[in-house]
């Protein structure tokens, strides 16, 4: 395995493979602010050009964090198919690269070979890609999961409706909801960030969120999204929750951090199927986010980007509905500007689609970091471009429970529209039999929340 190269008459050696995967990333805060980054242009250059060449076997053969010391390494070894691997140890980075941006490639082809990668290799050619190779080879690959209703077809663009409330108030959740369901929000799911991470408050939610589902007959999901402790008491409780949700990370230690294991999954998995109110077969729910590894301390030297793509290796273990990344809210120590988070948002979704995941992005930004309104609704297009299976949207693009910027329920309609997408079909059916759309549009009667009152 050979760690160094010639570049413009300087010969750049890296002394590890946890340095090539550092210094080949695009730049990051977070990085540099855990002394990991490139420290010119060069230097990054030169890095890329050394984990091009470096073979798919050297990755797997020289694990950046050994799976006998990492619970999430386990399993994404666990999963390797061996055939698969068999068929392609032997190709370089760069030649892994080659295939996918392929056009006689097609997304059934990436998603057998995704079998026979490591979260490492995969994060190891997205650093090779441009923005818009993430964008064209992402938009190669359809993964439809289905809860209550389906969604990741081609040509569609469904919604988290984030209905959210600074006190959990349940009137006022609902009038938020009420809004978003008007503008054609929410087939992917109801999904709510409670304040109180209480038992009882999470039944609260969860029950007048499924009441009134069930008035309107609305083929959708809901969810609250406490700790997913809390989310199981309450459906032992009674609550009618159609699917679990948790944060996860990328290391056993970070994990531990938001307080759960594998294991834990493990039985929240099997309490969504056995207690849950979801149709199934999918019934969990994930969100991961550059820079949370190292928030917790437990990053082990590992750039953020090969740590996101460890989240998506640990993510595939338990085929979850939908997992979304959160792009631009932790801050700028991780993501500085607008830049960043739009190279992000294509690299987590990029990843998480050829992990075979059923991928959502929430665009957002939080009020110190160096982007506003325009640069989300960029990334908005492109990952619109690039087939990305949901956004989230909140009333007015303003969270007033978690006090940062996101998609507003009329700026998902507008991307449907513009980038002629449609909502999930079973959803799309239901909100032509309440007037809400006509022929694929909003109708005149579209953003009126009285619909919803009799």
């Amino acid at each position: 395995m050979i760690l160094k190269t010639l570049l413009m008459g300087q010969v750049y050696q890296f002394k590890n493979l946890k340095e090539v995967f550092a210094k080949a990333n695009e730049e990051k805060s977070g990085d540099r602010l855990a002394g990991l980054a490139a420290e010119t242009v060069q230097e990054r250059i030169a890095a890329k050009q050394v984990i091009g060449a470096l073979l798919l076997s050297d990755i797997r053969d020289h694990p950046l964090l050994p799976a006998e010391e990492d619970e999430v390494s386990r399993i994404i070894e666990e999963q390797v198919n061996g055939p698969v691997y068999k068929q392609v140890q032997g190709w370089s980075v760069s030649e892994l690269r080659e295939y996918i941006l392929d056009d006689r490639t097609t997304g059934e082809d990436l998603k057998r070979i995704s079998r026979g990668l490591t979260s490492e290799m995969i994060a190891a050619v997205t650093k090779l890609m441009s923005n818009l190779d993430l964008i064209h080879c992402a938009n190669k690959i359809e993964v439809i999961t289905k809860c209550n209703i389906a969604i990741g077809h081609k040509g569609v663009l469904a919604s988290r409706l984030q209905p959210n409330h600074p006190t959990d108030q349940v009137e006022g959740m609902i009038a938020s909801l009420k809004e978003g369901l008007s503008y054609g929000m929410g087939d992917a799911v109801i999904g709510i960030n409670p304040v109180d991470d209480s038992v009882e408050s999470v039944k609260r939610l969860l029950h007048a969120t499924h009441d009134f589902m069930n008035t309107w007959e609305i083929p959708t999901q809901n969810c609250v999204l406490a700790h997913v402790i809390t989310q199981m008491k309450a459906i032992e409780q009674g609550a009618p929750a159609d699917m679990i949700f948790q944060s996860i990370a990328g290391t056993e230690a970070a994990n531990r951090s938001f307080g759960i294991t594998a294991a834990l999954l493990d039985e929240a998995d099997d309490m969504a199927r056995t207690l849950g109110t979801g149709t199934g077969p999918e019934r969990l729910y994930f969100e991961t986010g550059q820079g949370s590894e190292l928030s917790a301390e437990a990053h082990y030297g590992i750039d953020q980007l090969t740590m996101e793509s460890r989240n998506y290796g640990f993510a595939r273990r338990y085929n979850p509905y939908i997992l979304n990344t959160v792009v631009g809210f932790i801050g700028p120590e991780y993501l500085y500007d607008n830049k960043q988070v739009i190279r992000a948002g294509l690299e987590d979704h990029f990843m998480g689609k050829l992990h075979g995941i059923s991928m959502g992005v929430d665009i957002c930004y939080t009020n110190h970091i160096k982007a506003d309104q325009n640069d989300i609704e960029d990334l908005g297009v492109l990952l619109t471009a690039a087939g990305v299976n949901f956004i989230i949207a909140t009333p007015m693009g303003d969270d007033c429970m978690l006090n940062y910027q996101s998609m507003s329920y009329h700026d998902v309609a507008t991307l449907r529209q513009t980038m002629y997408r449609r909502p999930a079909p079973v959803f799309e059916a239901w909100l032509e039999k309440m007037g809400i759309m006509e022929q694929g549009k909003l109708s005149r009667r579209a953003g009126d929340p009285s619909l919803f009152t009799r």
